[in-house]
């Protein structure tokens, strides 16, 4: 079983922020764009976390540096399955998440949800990032 998948299992995000790369890129299942960076990955993760229901990961396909967590969770009571496509560097740091949902009424219930997150979301990441440069 891969680190990230024992923190998101154990809902720690410090553990879940410090697997990721500097230079993350995460791809929404319902955003049109990808967002890089650490620092606005860890904080979608986070509102991630606030709205998944029931989370658990019901398998893993693991080749090299690419790993498939297929996953069952409820948004607002709607059933989602889904697939967290994660690419690693030769440190073990995730360097690309890419998330995949369905059916679409899960895929519409989780971007509602995130929707609502979305400004503290910005909030969370720009905080991190006030605080790494203040470092």
């Amino acid at each position: 079983m891969n680190s990230f998948r024992k923190a998101v299992e154990a809902r720690d995000a410090d553990a879940i922020e410090a697997l990721l790369s500097d230079d993350v890129v995460f791809i929404s299942p319902v955003a049109f764009k990808p967002y890089p960076g650490k620092a606005i990955t860890a904080a979608i993760l986070r509102g991630v976390m606030r709205v998944f229901e029931d989370f658990r990961y019901v398998r893993e396909i693991a080749d090299g540096r690419e790993h498939a967590l297929l996953f069952e969770t409820k948004v607002e009571g709607k059933y989602v399955g889904g697939c967290d496509f994660l690419k690693f560097d030769a440190d073990g740091k995730i360097t690309e998440l890419m998330v995949m949902v369905r059916p679409l009424s899960g895929a519409n219930a989780l971007a509602a949800a995130m929707g609502a997150q979305f400004e503290q979301i910005q909030r969370e990441a720009m905080e991190q990032i006030a605080r790494d440069t203040a470092s």
